[in-house]
């Protein structure tokens, strides 16, 4: 068998960064998927499972309910590596053109100070699961050190 493209990225030269990881054709459309890798892969620690699960609900509903991007958004969830999360947007775009949006999700978590959305046992099968201050902490980081200052290294994947 082939590999995947993921696993075809030299995962030990990767830095936490926005990738775009592939772009697929749906009929006429274009689908990008989006690599918002978080932690180092192989030199950092992963993400813990509550601080990804919270992260994933509050990125969702964010990128949900983007005025821009709402519709566009078909998927947001975690990398099973534990490092980082995939975006996965309708049409052709680039990372510097998602920097924005990003940019703003990792503002609304790192800055949320509510009841964690769909936290509750009718709306989520594993609500017990959640940490709002480590993914506040995390989420934190990621905005400091990567999408505040981003690089080009960071925005186009290692050769």
């Amino acid at each position: 068998m082939e590999k995947i493209t993921s696993f075809t990225i030299d995962h030990l030269k990767l830095l936490p960064g926005l990738y775009v990881s592939r772009k697929d054709r749906v009929g006429a459309e274009v689908i990008t998927t989006f690599d918002i890798r978080m932690t180092r892969p192989n030199f950092e620690p992963v993400m813990n499972t509550a601080e990804i699960h919270t992260i994933e609900h509050l990125g969702a509903t964010f990128l949900r309910n983007d005025e821009e991007f709402k519709d566009k958004i078909i998927y947001f969830g975690p990398m099973g590596c534990r490092t980082g999360f995939y975006m996965v947007l309708a049409g052709d775009h680039s990372s510097k053109e998602v920097l924005p949006l990003v940019t703003r999700m990792y503002e609304f978590m790192k800055d949320f100070n509510d009841t964690v959305p769909g936290a509750c046992a009718k709306d989520c099968g594993n609500y017990l699961d959640m940490n709002l201050n480590m993914a506040k902490y995390i989420c934190t980081k990621y905005y400091d050190e990567v999408l505040t200052n981003i690089t080009e290294e960071r925005l186009i994947y290692p050769q």
